[in-house]
């Protein structure tokens, strides 16, 4: 089996977060102390994919590029590419074609946080599924603001509804997907909505047709945030900054969780724990070795 590859969208012009975004990208926003892009990174290491293509706007690119680089400081291998106008999620994955090479692929909203005891062994099972799709669904309690996915008695998936008037499920679709390699040219022949979009929801359905998409309902335990407003910006960075006060351990480090799989050794944790400075985030990737029984 070809190994999956990641592809986070960081597209958009995040209009919603003006005018904090007129000249920064909304996935470079601070979440209390550390990027918005470190989270859904985190999330394909910790489905241990370590090769991603990231794909943002034409501004934002080179930004993107100083944070990364070719990803190697962490043990990944990171390519870009250009959306020119955002055009709809499934476009990433037309995009990523090429990249992919016809390899499954696992595919994160830039501006998506996801946290939860157990969630590497969750995204480890969704990646080794060879067929089909699997999306996430998450409990909210306004199923009219996102996209639903409805089940029937036996939590099988039935349909897919893009913001429902009257909802029949509160679950939402999440921000992260796993294809397996048809995505892209289902993705590609997909017609474009009324908004001028290649819609995830379509890219599913097809799926759902076919009788080929799991759905993985994220229980209490665990968090999906949408940060890509004021007040969801700052709600994660609250969430973020609560937890890691009270238990001093960090969320979503790249480094840690890239030492801890064995993408890098203890000589390239140091170096990187040296470059980072004297800082918190710094003194913590000093102490990471002590904490591996953690």
């Amino acid at each position: 089996m070809l190994s999956r590859r990641g592809i986070i969208l960081a597209g958009g012009n995040g209009t919603r977060l003006y005018p904090l975004t007129e000249v920064v990208s909304k996935q470079l926003m601070p979440v209390y102390d550390k990027p918005l892009i470190y989270y859904p990174l985190s999330v394909l290491m910790l489905a241990n994919i370590r090769e991603i293509l990231l794909i943002s706007n034409p501004r934002d690119h080179d930004a993107f590029r100083q944070l990364f680089g070719d990803g190697s400081q962490f043990g990944l291998s990171i390519r870009y590419e250009v959306q020119t106008a955002p055009e709809g999620i499934a476009q990433a994955l037309v995009i990523a074609d090429a990249f992919l090479d016809g390899r499954p692929s696992a595919l994160v909203l830039g501006d998506n946080l996801f946290y939860g005891d157990g969630l590497g062994t969750l995204l480890e099972t969704a990646s080794e599924r060879v067929n089909g799709a699997t999306i996430f669904a998450y409990w909210v309690d306004a199923p009219e603001r996102y996209g639903v996915v409805e089940f029937d008695h036996a939590w099988r998936p039935t349909r897919l509804v893009e913001k429902p008037k009257r909802p029949r499920s509160n679950y939402a679709v999440t921000g992260l997907y796993f294809y397996d390699q048809h995505a892209p040219r289902i993705a590609a022949n997909l017609r474009a909505s009324t908004r001028g979009e290649l819609e995830i929801t379509d890219l599913n359905m097809d799926y759902l047709t076919r009788d080929n998409l799991h759905v993985e309902r994220f229980g209490r335990g665990y968090t999906w945030l949408d940060a890509g407003t004021p007040d969801s910006l700052l709600e994660a960075a609250v969430f973020v900054h609560s937890l890691e006060k009270r238990q001093g351990l960090k969320i979503a480090c790249p480094e840690e969780i890239a030492y801890r799989r064995g993408f890098i050794d203890r000589e390239q944790l140091e170096r990187l724990a040296s470059l980072r400075g004297p800082g918190d985030y710094g003194q913590y990737l000093q102490r990471l070795p002590s904490l591996l029984n953690v």
